[in-house]
């Protein structure tokens, strides 16, 4: 609940709304069918409301309180607190943030950041959370949800910058342990992350243990491996978050599209902003030529995670295939500019310059390609020398 109880009106505040209470009581009794009610006892049968989960009527007494007394912050982040209980996170922002504007507090803060988290607004989440960390910099609470946005967004070195110090002291928090893991593992530091994982397997088998274990064995290629794995850990929990997009990962580079194709269909009931399974089903309509659905999954991923260019390079190959050469151009050109090294983009761009008769700009990007590939031959040589 939020930061308000009856008790904690002040007396001030009472007599304060006392004053003139008479008219605004007429006024809900004859909406509401309720005897008059003093301020403090409307306050108390919102919160007796609340506490029970009878969420709607505590949100009509909440706003029957706030229609009169519009600036008591407390109240309101308690109607922000009741509905987002009811899943009505839009109105529940509205409410925080009308809170915040009357009073800055970093309870009320951290409830704002939890109700943009729940509705997948992960950069504004971010933005409060940061606030909150500030102000409560040994509470755990804003730093593991600040560690799981950028989780999300594929920061990995950010969750490893939140989580590392805390490690030695938390080295028997599993969320901590299990968050840091994965962040080293998705983070190509398979060594460090085998020793999280270790700890967790002293715990016993787990979906946490085997989803981290997929996980690395995915990055290695070794795939026989992670399939193994990744069916365990949907034995064990199939509720786990992103285990069925990894699992749909494994049998994707099995050569088991249809299945995938599945698996990333169960990511997505049971989270639609699942970035991967996003992007992931967007490829394979692509492949299939459904374009429509295909760019649907395809910009809900960049909703996700914006920039992102292994997304933009997907809706771009989508366009292509349409017949949209001039869009695809644009977005290629956008790509390559901001990473040069892109070598897919490079072959993609230089398809739209051949379709638009641009045969020099068609033959440059052939030949950043061939660069390109000289340079990644000449590395593999070096770092796989004696």
């Amino acid at each position: 609940m939020g930061s308000c109880t009856a008790e904690r009106v002040s007396a001030c505040l009472i007599s304060r709304l006392l004053c003139g209470f008479s008219v605004f009581a007429l006024a809900a009794s004859a909406r509401s069918g309720q005897a008059t009610q003093s301020p403090e006892d409307l306050l108390k049968q919102a919160e007796s409301l609340h506490r029970a989960g009878k969420l709607d009527q505590a949100i009509k007494d909440y706003r029957l309180f706030l229609e009169q007394y519009p600036n008591v912050a407390p109240v309101r982040s308690d109607l922000g607190a009741a509905l987002a209980g009811a899943g009505r996170y839009e109105e529940a922002i509205i409410e925080y943030q009308r809170a915040l504007r009357l009073e800055a507090n970093p309870e009320i803060e951290f409830n704002l950041a939890l109700a943009y988290y729940k509705t997948a607004q992960l950069f504004p989440a971010l933005e409060s959370l940061k606030k909150v960390h500030q102000e409560m910099p040994n509470d755990l609470r804003p730093v593991m949800l600040l560690a799981d946005c950028y989780l999300r967004l594929g920061d990995n070195k950010r969750v490893i910058d939140l989580l590392g110090p805390l490690e030695p002291t938390h080295s028997d928090d599993q969320a901590v342990i299990y968050m840091l893991g994965t962040a080293l593992v998705r983070d190509g530091q398979a060594a460090k992350g085998q020793v999280v994982i270790d700890k967790i397997l002293r715990n016993g088998d787990s979906a946490e243990a085997r989803l981290l274990l997929g996980t690395t064995k995915l990055r290695v290629y070794d795939i026989p491996g992670a399939l193994r794995d990744l069916k365990r850990a949907v034995e064990l929990n199939p509720n786990l978050p992103d285990v069925y997009a990894y699992y749909g990962l494994a049998l994707l580079s099995s050569g088991n599209p249809v299945r995938a194709q599945e698996a990333f269909e169960r990511a997505l009931r049971a989270d639609p902003n699942n970035f991967e399974a996003n992007l992931q089903m967007g490829v394979l309509l692509r492949q299939d030529e459904r374009f429509d659905a295909a760019l649907r999954y395809l910009h809900h991923a960049l909703e996700i995670r914006p920039g992102d260019l292994g997304v933009r390079y997907q809706i771009a190959s989508a366009e292509l295939a349409m017949g949209q050469v001039e869009k695809a151009g644009a977005d290629l050109e956008k790509i390559v500019t901001e990473a040069p090294d892109f070598s897919e983009a490079h072959v993609s761009l230089a398809t739209v310059y051949y379709r638009e008769k641009r045969k020099a700009d068609g033959d440059r990007e052939r030949d950043v390609v061939r660069r390109l590939a000289a340079r990644r031959s000449a590395n593999e040589k070096r770092a796989t020398a004696p």
